[in-house]
């Protein structure tokens, strides 16, 4: 008799929770116990935002359905209301699928209304990423940790996450130190090579590259334009320097919009050497984070956690800019700086062209895992026993 193979549904709604969960989805597609059935959902369905759900289809993945969720203006009340339609959207489409298990990932607004549905249902809900700080005024915080109190399996990417996790009183069993699974991709050396890069982007490589993604702090979305700013004219003034400076998109969280109304008006002024890309794609963007760190000399800014927790891989130096990622776990490749002109400028030059701390960044230790994250993860989607106990959570003290 053929072993009946496990349904894993994936819910992803946004590009880059999606670049991350790349190497889950084909390690469960090569599983001979798994079949995947992808839900999207969030920005990947939406124009603004470079409707990416065409990426997932150019990676050769299927997608199984599309979760709409309304997100109309650019507030914290359509964020709620995004939520509710998202689980209103999704709870319909998880009935017909009747998956074993749903994989959830991280800490977004879309993922919290994904795990809410899931859990209500009583379908057995991993979670991927819990257990991380950010304690830098965005929500994810909040909602990461309420999303681990729902789940009923914790993949985590390093053993102090796990710790709180532990902490919060899950019981051991559901915690499983993983790793960070993005390090899959780089270690199997799955991103663009430079001459791509340079093809696609007009890079000349000999010349200083700046990769930069700024994104709100949904507590202060209010303030998300003018805190961009600063950043802006910092990299105006390198490209009047001759460095490449290429510029990607925030997300489609609230106070987004503001900052794309600043990029938008610095792209009015046609500064030679500064480029604007709605979405790189993770292939794209890894390719230039190996410019930045391995084969150039380059430096990631802004605030995304890719700053923090991919960029070590590649030796890339990080000017982190303000206090969106607060309290993560780091290596010594990241420069800590305000909204400040005066000293992003001087994060960045450091980053460019001081030989001690380029030196320090090529052989940062990575803090998040060898690369085998992937397998890792199917196995256990495998093999763990979905009974009474997986469903029934408990407090272990």
């Amino acid at each position: 008799m053929t072993k009946h193979k496990r349904k894993i549904a994936i819910f992803t709604g946004n590009r880059a929770e999606y670049g991350l969960l790349v190497p889950i989805i084909r390690a469960i597609a090569d599983h001979p116990n798994l079949d995947y059935y992808l839900l999207v959902s969030g920005s990947h369905l939406q124009e603004d935002f470079g409707y990416t759900k065409q990426e997932i289809k150019k990676d050769g993945f299927h997608v199984d359905a599309e979760v709409k969720l309304t997100l109309g203006e650019d507030t914290l009340f359509s964020t709620v209301h995004a939520i509710g339609t998202g689980i209103l959207s999704l709870s319909n489409v998880l009935k017909d699928l009747k998956p074993d298990i749903f994989l959830v990932y991280a800490d977004r607004f879309e993922g919290f209304a994904a795990m809410i549905t899931g859990t209500q249902m009583n379908i057995p809900t991993a979670h991927v990423e819990g257990g991380d700080l950010t304690g830098g005024g965005a929500l994810d915080d909040s909602v990461r940790h309420a999303m681990t109190k729902l789940a009923h399996l914790h993949f985590t990417t390093n053993e102090n996450a796990s710790e709180r996790i532990r902490k919060m009183g899950e019981e051991p069993w559901r915690v499983h130190t993983v790793g960070f699974i993005t390090i899959d991709l780089i270690r199997n050396g799955n991103f663009a090579s430079p001459k791509e890069i340079q093809d696609k982007y007009n890079i000349r490589i000999e010349q200083p590259l700046i990769l930069f993604t700024q994104h709100s702090i949904t507590t202060e979305f209010e303030c998300s334009g003018d805190q961009v700013v600063p950043s802006l004219q910092a990299l105006e003034s390198f490209a009047g320097k001759g460095c490449h400076v290429l510029i990607t998109y925030p997300n489609n969280d609230a106070g987004g919009k503001g900052i794309i109304a600043e990029l938008e008006r610095l792209a009015q002024k046609k500064v030679p050497k500064i480029q604007f890309e709605k979405n790189l794609g993770r292939y794209f963007y890894h390719g230039c984070l190996n410019i930045c760190g391995r084969v150039g000399r380059g430096v990631c800014v802004g605030n995304s956690s890719s700053g923090i927790k991919e960029t070590s891989a590649f030796g890339c130096p990080t000017v982190n800019i303000g206090s969106r990622q607060k309290g993560r776990l780091r290596a010594s490749n990241v420069l800590d700086v305000g909204y400040d002109k005066d000293m992003i400028i001087s994060a960045i030059e450091k980053s460019l062209y001081d030989k001690a701390f380029r030196s320090q960044c090529a052989t940062c230790n990575n803090p998040y895992g060898n690369g085998d994250t992937g397998p890792k993860i199917a196995e256990i989607l495998a093999s763990v026993e979905i009974n009474k106990a997986l469903l029934q959570k408990k407090m272990a003290f």
